[in-house]
């Protein structure tokens, strides 16, 4: 399992299945034996299986299986639905399958569904349609973690997604992914007039400490975090805002979002990083309704995950996907483009 998936796992929101708090003379102990004993109708696999998927932690920090606990240890079993709906349902949700064979699937995702079910969704996700558009492949099993989603994106963020159906697959797809041998663009619509035509963002990623849902970008030499990198170059500058290409190196949870953020230039109508918000422009009554029709026609961040490459991993043949921009970015920058169309330039100098 890659460190980028464990990550994304980490920074998702989990549920508390098992905790126990390692007695003051327990002698070192492999984790995975300690659970062992702790948990009597487990076996040593499952546990090992939690370990690698990112589910085991020590002192709030997902560990692997060889971690030798001490005495004063929080050990839990944090896993990624509740405790009372553990079995992940097949449902019969449409999926666009951009390519499938009998390893793997690129799947375009749509804006607005959720990728796992979690706290207030559990159905209606895409692991849900995963688990009936594969039902009946014997290999296939949504509940395990060996098996599945390779990375995510967030709700509101459409674009391609790979799906690994053998253990395998999932393995040699993951290990790429920590390598950063694929290859990830996204395209997002940013609050700033960029001067530069391109530049480069690098920047620990780790959870804001005042809100467990937004993620923070703290010093590339800090022990706080983990360390991101996102290149980005201009697409197309709209005065108040720019469509910018981005380039991941890692991926980190909510990194473009983050980044874009740290720097000043939310991505617009991204309301958790501050992107619904009017930060640039006039001051006008008719500017501001002109930007209110905007968060209307696409009410989400404005990011795509647009190119996704890998090799294959049975054949080893290059694989590489594009994804159209959805209609509410298409409708969302046609409309910014009618309005610079109809501003001088000159308004545009800040």
């Amino acid at each position: 399992m890659s460190e980028e998936y464990i990550d994304e796992i980490e920074q998702q929101e989990l549920y508390e299945h098992f905790r126990f708090v390692v007695d003051p003379g327990q002698a070192p102990l492999r984790v995975d034996k300690y659970m062992l004993e702790k948990m009597q109708h487990s076996s040593r696999n499952r546990i090992q299986k939690a370990a690698d998927a990112g589910f085991v932690h020590v002192n709030d920090r997902p560990v692997k299986s060889n971690y030798k606990v001490r005495p004063g240890d929080v050990v839990t079993l944090m896993l990624d639905r509740p405790r009372h709906d553990s079995t992940i349902e097949a449902e019969d949700i449409p999926l666009e399958v951009v390519y499938e064979d009998s390893d793997l699937m690129v799947i375009n995702k749509p804006a607005g569904l959720v990728v796992h079910p979690g706290a207030g969704n559990f159905h209606g996700t895409l692991i849900n349609a995963i688990a009936w558009h594969l039902k009946d492949d014997p290999r296939f099993d949504a509940n395990d973690p060996e098996v599945g989603l390779v990375h995510r994106i967030d709700k509101d963020t459409s674009g391609l997604l790979v799906v690994a159906k053998t253990p395998e697959a999932k393995s040699k797809l993951g290990l790429q992914f920590f390598n950063h041998d694929t290859h990830r663009s996204y395209l997002a619509l940013v609050w700033c007039n960029f001067t530069e035509d391109e530049g480069r963002i690098e920047g620990n990623i780790g959870r804001d400490p005042k809100d467990r849902l937004r993620m923070m970008v703290f010093p590339p030499d800090s022990e706080i975090g983990k360390p991101a990198v996102t290149h980005w170059r201009v697409v197309e500058r709209f005065g108040y805002t720019t469509l910018v290409e981005c380039r991941l190196e890692t991926g980190r949870t909510h990194q473009i979002r983050a980044h874009m953020k740290h720097i000043g230039h939310p991505l617009f109508c991204d309301e958790r990083y501050g992107g619904t918000e009017i930060l640039r422009g006039q001051r006008s009554s008719t500017y501001k309704a002109f930007i209110q029709n905007c968060f209307a026609v696409c009410p989400r961040q404005v990011l795509h995950a647009q190119t996704l490459g890998f090799r294959h991993p049975s054949t080893g043949q290059q694989m590489d996907f594009t994804s159209p921009l959805p209609d509410d970015m298409q409708q969302l920058l046609e409309k910014w483009r009618a309005y610079i169309h109809g501003t001088t330039a000159d308004t545009f100098s800040e």
